[in-house]
């Protein structure tokens, strides 16, 4: 499996999550008859409030999971950032519409590690050339 597949499995399992939390606004919504806002109900607040943290979390670091993979990060540590991250986003999102609050720590802490890792390999990588860790992924670049 090359770099950009491996993102591509990751996008779209990302864009699925967020169809899938963007749908249990929209049920709830017609449910609760609240076509804006919540109107007071504390689930459809609770709802949208996870589906925006997903939006606001999600696209970028596929954007970033994309350019790392043009940029020859190899394929492991796609797999690794995606899964970290794909993970962290499942288990917020558990923690935040559940109120476990243990869940969203941990959800976040995934969500912002590999977000970081992915960070720091791009600006190594974009100001000198070569993939970070390049060797584990028993690829050249």
């Amino acid at each position: 499996m090359a770099p950009l597949e491996a993102a591509a499995v990751y996008v779209g399992i990302n864009i699925l999550l967020l169809i899938y939390l963007s749908s249990r606004v929209v049920f709830m919504r017609r449910s609760a008859q609240v076509s804006v806002g919540h109107g007071g109900n504390v689930d459809l607040e609770i709802r949208t409030r996870v589906h925006g943290n997903a939006a606001e979390y999600i696209p970028s670091m596929l954007v970033a999971l994309i350019t790392a993979a043009f940029m020859g990060i190899p394929v492991l540590w796609i797999h690794i950032l995606g899964t970290t991250f794909t993970l962290g986003r499942v288990i917020h999102a558990f923690g935040l519409s559940r109120s476990v609050l243990q869940a969203r720590v941990l959800g976040m802490v995934l969500t912002w590690l590999a977000m970081i890792v992915v960070a720091a390999m791009l600006i190594f990588h974009g100001l000198t050339g070569f993939a970070p860790l390049h060797g584990l992924s028993g690829q050249s670049i």
